[in-house]
């Protein structure tokens, strides 16, 4: 209901418009302030985790998100017939879509982000440069125009300085991108570079940057309100990837001091301003080792990363967007807003480290995250779950937080340790292993951390004899290596590699 005295437009159902552990963050988000909510969800997440936490639930189609999550048309006749008055759209799918924001709007509903215009000003990263530019925050030198010619693009590389990095103007996620070191080797990049955003996002506009060598990724977290007012939250830490994705995040960094913050912040808010920003969104920078940082993107949603801004700032910022989005001023000014301890975030994949971090599936047969405390579990994922092949393969987010950072990553290590997993081959142990790592304990990290210390993954570990003797008794009882939790998967006993035949003469039998 609008309350045209107040200027506030209240919110009494919330259509989340995704699934996994997202959906599930905003439906507690919004229970927590009695507002009912509404999952939407296909026909392979009918029984998923979301789906059980919300007060009601609409099938909008079959596996595939082209045909379910995706479709603008199935989403809006959903808020229409459980009469949701908002949508939420969490991140990935539609969340940075500007014709499913104008068309939540069109339809007499609340949009919780962004302005579209804001979405399509920072939504093309040539587009973005430019904007950052005039608004004098620093980007990385290169290309300016939205030039395509190829000579254009190679002389704009001579003119950067080798090695140099191609960007694809739209997307994200490393699609597009490729690195170049000599011009020799350009005309290829560039050819598959604009293949691949062709094939990811429909637009094949490429850009050219210079490649920073083992630079830091390093984000701030901005909110506007409606009455004009753009304050940030901090940065965030998440250097530690592995192809352009964030496997491990955390706030604050731990080479940025007050000074640098202040400096960084002021530029992210300038950054959201210049587009009238709305709500919650993330300002990308790259961090050299010289202390000089350079705009790389805007995200204009929710990232993955939020709760370590949460734990660290003592916020809610889901919270915070459904109170931005009924026409509150924001609570807090730049002033209120200090760092209290520090927290760490890994992700938890369906996804096996050994085999080049191919996805897995399966069922969880058990599912037991630890709770301790400081200790936060953000999952989408329960016990007797199947984890199927259509989606995003994160199960979770383990977030520590701690009084300094050493304390952090403490509890951390201890929470991953004791985390039960079975059923599905997950990266746990390769999070252990970053989370163990000394250069990590150190906080010397860069973009290149992962293939410079782990540049094969995470190698499988032999089994031991114990382990096989027990795949091999579940064999024999028909039970399959899950249920004995052996993790080895030839069970057949023609085949050589199977447990009977490498544990030797059977122990016990004369």
């Amino acid at each position: 209901m609008t309350d045209p005295d107040s200027g506030l437009r209240e919110i009494t159902k919330v259509l989340v418009a995704n699934r996994g552990e997202i959906a599930v963050r905003v439906i507690e988000a919004c229970a927590a302030r009695g507002i009912a909510t509404v999952a939407i969800h296909s026909e392979a997440d009918a029984t998923a985790a979301h789906v059980r936490a919300a007060d009601e639930a609409v099938l909008i189609g079959p596996a595939a998100a082209t045909e379910s999550y995706l479709v603008i048309a199935r989403v809006l006749d959903a808020a229409r017939r459980t009469g949701a008055d908002a949508i939420h759209p969490g991140y990935g799918f539609l969340s940075e879509n500007a014709e499913f924001a104008e068309a939540v709007s069109a339809a007499g509903l609340t949009w919780i982000g962004p302005d579209p215009l804001a979405i399509r000003a920072m939504g093309t990263k040539i587009a973005a440069r430019e904007r950052m530019i005039a608004a004098g925050v620093p980007v990385v030198p290169g290309t300016h125009a939205d030039t395509q010619d190829l000579e254009a693009l190679a002389a704009a590389a001579e003119s950067v300085g080798f090695p140099v990095l191609v960007k694809a103007s739209a997307g994200g996620g490393g699609k597009g991108m490729r690195a170049v070191h000599t011009p020799e080797e350009l005309p290829a990049a560039l050819e598959a570079a604009r293949r691949e955003a062709l094939g990811a996002f429909g637009d094949g506009a490429l850009y050219i940057e210079r490649l920073l060598v083992r630079p830091r990724h390093i984000e701030v977290q901005v909110f506007g309100d409606r009455h004009g007012h753009v304050v940030h939250f901090g940065e965030r830490e998440c250097s530690i990837q592995r192809r352009h994705q964030k496997v491990v995040e955390e706030a604050p960094s731990p080479v940025v001091g007050p000074e640098l913050r202040e400096r960084m912040g002021a530029a992210a808010v300038a950054a959201a301003k210049a587009v009238d920003y709305v709500g919650a969104g993330t300002v990308e920078f790259m961090l050299d080792a010289s202390g000089d940082f350079f705009f790389l993107e805007m995200n204009t949603r929710l990232q993955v990363e939020h709760p370590v801004t949460e734990e660290v700032y003592g916020v809610d910022l889901v919270g915070l967007q459904l109170d931005v989005a009924m026409g509150r001023p924001l609570p807090v000014t730049q002033a209120d807003i200090a760092p209290r301890g520090h927290a760490v975030e890994v992700r938890l994949y369906a996804e096996d480290p050994a085999r080049g971090f191919l996805p897995a599936t399966g069922t969880l047969t058990r599912y037991r995250p630890v709770r301790a405390p400081g200790i936060r579990h953000d999952g989408g994922y329960t016990e007797g779950d199947e984890v199927a092949v259509h989606y995003d393969p994160m199960l979770a987010k383990l977030i520590a937080w701690g009084e300094d950072r050493a304390h952090a990553i403490g509890r951390m290590v201890r929470a991953l340790d004791a985390w039960e997993v079975h059923g599905v081959i997950t990266n746990l142990p390769f999070l252990l292993a970053v989370a163990r790592h000394p250069e990590f304990a150190a906080g010397n990290v860069h973009t290149g951390f992962i293939p410079e210390h782990f540049p094969d993954g995470l190698p499988e570990p032999a089994p031991t004899e114990d382990a096989l003797i027990a795949a091999a008794l579940a064999d024999a009882m028909g039970l399959g290596t899950s249920a004995a939790g052996a993790g080895a998967s030839a069970v057949d006993r023609g085949d050589a590699s199977a447990p009977w035949h490498l544990v030797g003469p059977w122990r016990g039998c004369a």
